[in-house]
């Protein structure tokens, strides 16, 4: 299902490419530039992004919601019952002997401009794997900063399952200077999701297994205006390299960049900032 596909499998459902191929999510491109802390082009953050998929249109929605002209922020929903302020500042809710899958959710808050924002105060509280609430002390409970790229982690275990919920993880989300997000985190494949008059396909994570663990990954979009940042300036490409600027890939293609060989990932055409090594989520090496 869509909430099992992995951040670097082209979405057969997105308009395809020049080549006739599909395209890569503007959003995984954005993560992949991110994480390697290259320039995005101007491009990336002022043209809308591919639309979700529509309710009964057989492909399903986008995991989360995608950073386009600002009309998509991150959906909210209630606060619930056991939220505690003051929680402790930390990327870690376990404690010695915590029981439980451990499950580590990572991802990145960007505005409405699809540029990162740093320094956004995210708050955790969620159930412990019975599916038990701590409300006399900070038990599953916690909060933390975005870095300078706008990304978090968070170490925690699988919620359990408690009367009339699915599983699901709490959050607040506040941006500098602007109003608090009140949302929850879904889990894919969840029976539960298909009863729980709370659940948003939105608002799901991508999850998958890692050994005797599992690693999730979601985005957050916040209503927060920004300016996209400036092109990059374009320069020569170091010696020993056949990629270039403007050229269709297919996934499988080869390249050489500064003398080592790479392997398109998914189908696409190269940007500047698009480099082989900047970019793992379109290029690996061969």
């Amino acid at each position: 299902m869509d909430g099992e596909r992995d951040a670097t499998t082209p979405d057969e459902s997105r308009p395809p490419g020049a080549d006739g191929r599909p395209r890569p999510s503007r959003k995984t491109v954005l993560r992949a530039a991110l994480a390697a802390g290259v320039a995005l082009p101007v491009s990336m953050a002022a043209v809308p992004a591919l639309a979700r998929g529509a309710v009964g249109s057989g492909t399903g929605p986008e995991l989360t919601p995608p950073c386009d002209d600002g009309d998509h922020p991150t959906p909210e929903q209630i606060e619930g019952p056991y939220f505690k302020p003051n929680s402790p500042e930390r990327t870690s809710l376990l404690e010695p002997g915590t029981p439980g899958t451990r499950l580590t959710v990572t991802g990145y808050v960007f505005g409405r401009a699809c540029l990162p924002l740093a320094g956004v105060l995210l708050d955790f509280w969620q159930a412990d794997t019975n599916g038990a609430y701590d409300n006399t002390g900070f038990r599953m409970r916690g909060h933390q900063y975005t870095d300078a790229r706008g990304a978090f982690t968070l170490t925690t275990v699988v919620p359990g399952l408690y009367p009339g919920r699915t599983r699901h993880i709490h959050v607040k989300a506040q941006a500098p200077g602007r109003p608090v997000l009140t949302t929850q985190l879904y889990f894919p494949g969840e029976p539960r999701n298909n009863t729980d008059s709370l659940f948003d396909a939105r608002l799901l994570m991508t999850v998958r297994d890692a050994g005797g663990a599992k690693q999730a990954a979601f985005d957050f979009v916040l209503d927060v205006a920004q300016s996209p940042s400036p092109t990059p300036t374009p320069t020569d490409p170091p010696p020993g390299t056949t990629w270039a600027v403007g050229t269709s890939y297919r996934s499988g293609d080869r390249v050489t960049y500064g003398g080592r060989t790479y392997a398109c990932l998914q189908a696409h055409t190269a940007q500047p900032g698009w480099e082989p090594p900047n970019v793992p989520a379109l290029w690996g090496p061969a």
